[in-house]
């Protein structure tokens, strides 16, 4: 079997598992994770190797730019307590108390090695926990903090990350002089990022054609990344800054046909680079543990297995105390958040605490490892044993612990939708007020019918609309298979089926819209 059948097989694997993940009612990084253990122990597959300088652009420019074009900078704002802390305490600790683990199992071990292992998986991945936590509809205070602590805790940890394996290739490590270095990127980070989105926007926004746009935006995409890492910035802080500030101009510059098909593509890549990631890295672990002694093997299983410990245990031990002083606080002075929030509990602390499942930054980060790192093998298979462990021990009893504690909020976002929606129609209906032609009539109705599902009590209008949505599925229905007809018996071709079969599309997806 070639190299591409293989791959080929393996995503048909990945999907199939993501399908089982999905009705299992499991996040899908957690079968992903238990195919790419499975891979490491079938010794016919063939390994194969990226650059280590093309890995974390590969795998972590798409991903971090589709988390962070979603963050929502108010709610972070709100939050900035929580996520800063696990941002930077929590981070730190980790990657601390990793290497101090690692040193006291394999005392040869130097600290710069020590402290990558810990920098590369220190950084939880929001992708796993959100995927368990939305299905429950957890408060929305929950989702930002593990969402914004997810978008920003890599520009941490990979930056202790670079300057470890720079103190690595210097053969010693100084604070005094990486300090302005550290501070140089981090500030740079946060000037260039904007300004290149900014002038990407420029670009971008001139461009109509669907295909070329969505080409474009990975191109500047893995180009700001590839900018930023040239400059000796901080490539994922840059990246962070560049996608909010495109997604905060963004919405209005784009057309809603080039909008679905871009979100449509940049899911489906981000799930691609999801599978690859794992695929490598159960790849890259075979003939690891087959060059190992056996001795050397359980040496390294006894890390990898304590390091596991070790992230779950400090992340708990950071955040419950400091859910414990907020609480203190709270009662001490009150809490008076700018908007309705959920009021900090054990519960809330708990969910945060237990909700620190590792994911592709890890293993994309352990993959960039140069071929000649020292430890590399130890900090390979050390970090997919994290994301393994933590997605199966902490991926799959998140959920029953959110049921258990029932966390609930007034949905804020839902309201905050229904307010949108109504004064959105309400706009829509008043810049017709002078129209009193019979196409303005019919869009007046139309509009009218969507400030009434908006404003209405929707418990009412559930029979109404359940019957409105099965009669438009019927008229849609019906429409479609005469088209089908007119094709088969070559009253129509191709060119005309197809544009008619958009049209229908789109009438369909506007009624789901509307249905929501």
């Amino acid at each position: 079997m070639g190299n591409l059948e293989l791959l080929l097989g393996l995503f048909v694997a990945a999907v199939v598992l993501a399908a089982g993940a999905r009705r299992a009612g499991a996040p899908y990084p957690v079968f992903l994770a238990l195919g790419g253990a499975l891979l490491a122990f079938v010794p016919a597959l063939p390994s194969f190797t990226l650059p280590p300088e093309l890995v974390l652009a590969l795998f972590v420019a798409p991903v971090l730019l589709d988390a962070a074009y979603d963050a929502s900078l108010r709610d972070l704002k709100d939050n900035w307590g929580p996520v800063a802390g696990l941002v930077v305490f929590a981070v730190g600790l980790t990657t601390v108390a990793v290497a101090i683990v690692a040193r006291l199992l394999v005392p040869e071990m130097p600290w710069a090695p020590a402290i990558v292992l810990g920098a590369v998986v220190a950084p939880p991945d929001a992708v796993a926990a959100t995927a368990v936590l939305r299905q429950l509809r957890p408060p929305h205070r929950l989702l930002t903090i593990l969402e914004g602590e997810s978008l920003l805790n890599d520009a941490s940890a990979l930056l202790i990350y670079r300057l470890a394996v720079g103190a690595v290739a210097a053969n010693g490590f100084s604070l005094a002089a990486v300090a302005p270095t550290f501070f140089l990127a981090v500030a740079g980070s946060l000037i260039v990022g904007p300004v290149l989105g900014w002038l990407a926007l420029r670009l971008l926004s001139r461009i109509q054609h669907v295909p070329t746009s969505i080409i474009m935006q990975f191109v500047t995409t893995f180009g700001v990344w590839t900018l930023a890492d040239s400059l000796g910035l901080s490539a994922v802080l840059t990246m962070v800054c560049y996608a909010i500030t495109v997604a905060r101009t963004a919405p209005a510059r784009t057309p809603a046909r080039m909008r679905i098909p871009t979100y449509a593509v940049w899911e489906t890549a981000v799930f691609a680079l999801n599978i690859l990631a794992f695929i490598f890295i159960g790849l890259q672990i075979r003939p690891i543990l087959g060059a190992l002694a056996p001795a050397q093997r359980g040496q390294y299983f006894a890390v990898a297995g304590a390091v596991v410990l070790t992230v779950i245990v400090v992340r708990i031990a950071w955040h419950m105390p400091f859910n414990a002083v907020v609480r203190w606080r709270h009662r001490r002075f009150g809490f008076d958040p700018p908007r309705p929030l959920l009021r900090p509990s054990v519960g809330s602390g708990l969910i945060i605490s237990w909700a620190g499942m590792r994911g592709i930054v890890s293993l994309a980060a352990a993959l960039a490892l140069p071929s000649a790192f020292p430890y590399r093998e130890l900090i390979l298979l050390t970090a997919f044993a994290v994301v393994l462990g933590t997605l199966v021990i902490q991926g799959l009893s998140l959920k029953p612990l959110l049921r258990a504690l029932d966390l609930h909020d007034d949905d804020p976002v839902g309201r905050e939708l229904r307010a949108a929606r109504d004064r959105a129609w309400r706009a829509g209906l008043a810049s017709l007020a002078h129209d009193s032609s019979s196409v303005g009539d019919a869009v007046r109705q139309e509009f009218t019918r969507h400030l009434t599902y908006a404003t209405a009590d929707h418990d009412a209008l559930d029979a109404t609309r359940s019957e409105h949505r099965a009669l438009r599925r019927a008229a849609l229905h019906a429409a479609r298979q005469t088209v089908f007809a007119m094709r088969a018996s070559d009253e129509i071709g191709d060119d005309a089926f197809h544009r008619i079969e958009e049209e229908l599309d789109w009438l369909e997806m506007a009624g789901r819209r509307a249905a929501d």
